[in-house]
């Protein structure tokens, strides 16, 4: 029996971040996302021609919707997306994104988290089988000054130091990351590229070297990255 056919769809908020191993993973399984370039002008789709819905990640806050007018309605379609059962997973500003639309708010953190910290298990997170294989604590990548309240309904997955929602789940079909698995040593490039001014001191802020990490970070994330996503994709089967 052929695997079953998924229609994929992703947001991106700014030209230099990707889906990163994302996009492998989709294509070792046969899907060619598209994209809807919010930062090109792009229309959003047809709610009907998709099943998987993935959100990326963005300097911008939920918040900044003076500045970035289609949040609003990108949050509105997220909203609509869960609600018709899409499978929806998102990632930094991506999970705030999916956070704001469950109807729970989005603020600055009391600390930003830049660099490679880790993230732990939550009790839910040990149980959950989205997390089935994960290690009870993983060092992961983190670039964000945000952060938000577990949505009502929500799970929290897993947390850290510097900030208690580092994922949750919303039912079995809605995931948000707050750190990034996906990542991989060119998109880390891109990011100091074009955000290294926030690179100040700070007690979870690293510095550039710090962030390029090793090739053994990397391949410990994108495999964790690759687990998660199997997860989903028999979960939502």
């Amino acid at each position: 029996m052929p695997p079953p056919r998924r229609d994929i769809h992703w947001f991106q908020h700014v030209p230099f971040e990707g889906l990163g191993v994302i996009e492998t993973w989709l294509t070792a399984r046969g899907c060619t996302p598209n994209v809807t370039r919010f930062h090109a002008g792009d229309s959003l789709p047809d709610p009907d021609s998709i099943d998987w819905l993935i959100v990326m990640g963005g300097p911008m806050g939920v918040y900044d919707q003076d500045r970035y007018p289609w949040l609003k309605e990108e949050i509105a379609w997220i909203r609509d997306a869960i609600a018709s059962g899409k499978t929806v997973f998102g990632v930094c500003l991506g999970a705030q994104l999916i956070a704001a639309a469950l109807g729970a708010k989005v603020y600055p953190n009391g600390q930003k988290e830049i660099g490679w910290f880790p993230v732990r298990l939550t009790e839910e997170g040990r149980q959950s089988l989205l997390l089935k294989g994960f290690p009870q604590e993983l060092p992961a990548f983190h670039w964000h000054g945000d952060t938000f309240d577990l949505p009502a309904g929500g799970v929290r997955l897993m947390t850290s130091v510097a900030c208690a929602n580092q994922a949750f789940s919303h039912g079995n079909r809605v995931v948000g990351l707050q750190f990034h698995l996906e990542v991989t040593p060119g998109g880390v490039s891109a990011l100091i590229d074009q955000c290294g001014h926030e690179l100040i001191p700070g007690p979870f802020i690293q510095t550039a070297g710090q962030l390029q990490g090793s090739s053994d970070r990397f391949n410990s994330i994108n495999l964790q990255m690759n687990v998660l996503l199997d997860h989903l994709w028999r979960t939502t089967a």
